[in-house]
């Protein structure tokens, strides 16, 4: 598999989108209970593509990426090009940017010596999709990129 397959979740909130791509295979509701009883491979192959066709269309929409942690903010504008990174780092230990007191710190202390601010750009690898889909797994949520306009204007 390219990316991985979908939560039980996941596929659960997409219920009627996988019937949707079922039926464009011609395959009913009983024919499905069916594959699953009897064929459970061609169940899990069937989950497994939906799973890649559901990624490849979020990944190809992703704009923005954060990824937050206590001491750290990782922010990321995926282009056309490349990936543009700004990134923050906190040498208080003291400051947990994961909470709202660490965030408020950090809004009034943001030239303080001991934040960190720094940016990159890096081309893309052979797959744009997938360089995204590993931030994803990285523990970076899609965002419609507020911080990362906040912070460009900053660095920029």
């Amino acid at each position: 598999m390219k990316y991985k397959r979908l939560t039980k979740e996941q596929l659960e909130e997409l219920h009627q989108e996988f019937i949707n791509f079922l039926a464009t295979q011609s395959i009913t509701v009983d024919e499905w209970d069916s594959i699953k009883t009897d064929k459970p491979e061609v169940a899990e192959q069937e989950l497994d593509v939906f799973s890649e066709l559901v990624w490849e269309g979020v990944l190809q929409k992703v704009q923005y990426l954060e990824n937050i942690s206590k001491q750290h903010l990782y922010l990321f504008e995926t282009t056309e090009a490349e990936i543009r990174l700004i990134g923050l780092k906190i040498l208080n230990e003291a400051i947990d940017l994961t909470t709202a007191e660490g965030f408020n710190w950090l809004r009034e202390n943001l030239m303080d010596d001991s934040v960190e601010l720094f940016h990159a750009n890096k081309a893309y690898s052979e797959d744009p999709l997938i360089d995204r889909f590993q931030l994803i797994e990285q523990g970076a949520v899609i965002t419609k990129g507020d911080l990362f306009r906040y912070f460009d204007r900053l660095v920029g």
